[in-house]
């Protein structure tokens, strides 16, 4: 299943440093590196779109993948909100082996100041990433090999953190 997302997101930050435009053809992959490029073919319809990866999520279970808002209106997805999909990768692009995991945003400092404290304890090199024109602080761990990562998802899960994002830098 396909979702997209837009409006409260446009002109903040995507999960690769970009600014997000909703009127640009890009996507949001929980796994698939930055920069890839995937045909996204609507099974309702059989309208297909290309775009490239560029943030993380969705963060809803059976979603595969949240397009932008012109990528959604190309494969008639917009109106309904969500659409079973296919997804065909056109170029795989290839990464450097270190990621970022970012564990929580917060609005309040002093929450993700508790989430570092508490990921320190657990033996983690964690640190705050703060966004001032998003007002927003993110726990994030840095230099994570990607063959890492496996285990470092496992550990988080284990302290509660079963949402995260895997950044390219």
């Amino acid at each position: 299943m396909a979702s997209w997302y837009g409006g409260k997101f446009q002109g903040r930050l995507t999960a690769n440093g970009e600014t997000f435009d909703t009127n640009q053809l890009t996507a949001a992959h929980r796994t698939l590196p930055f920069d890839t490029i995937v045909r996204v073919t609507n099974q309702t319809n059989g309208h297909s779109v290309i775009v490239r990866i560029n943030d993380r999520g969705p963060f809803v279970d059976d979603r595969v993948i949240d397009l932008s808002r012109a990528a959604a209106d190309i494969i008639g997805l917009t109106a309904a909100g969500v659409a079973p999909v296919r997804l065909d990768v056109l170029h795989y692009q290839q990464q450097t082996d270190l990621r970022t995991v970012q564990v929580g945003s917060f609005g309040e400092r002093g929450n993700a100041a508790a989430v570092v404290e508490r990921l320190h304890a657990a033996g983690f090199s964690a640190a705050i990433e703060t966004v001032a024109d998003a007002g927003v602080h993110r726990v994030i761990l840095q230099g994570i090999p990607e063959g890492d990562l496996p285990d470092v998802r496992r550990r988080l899960a284990g302290l509660g953190y079963h949402s995260v994002l895997v950044r390219q830098k």
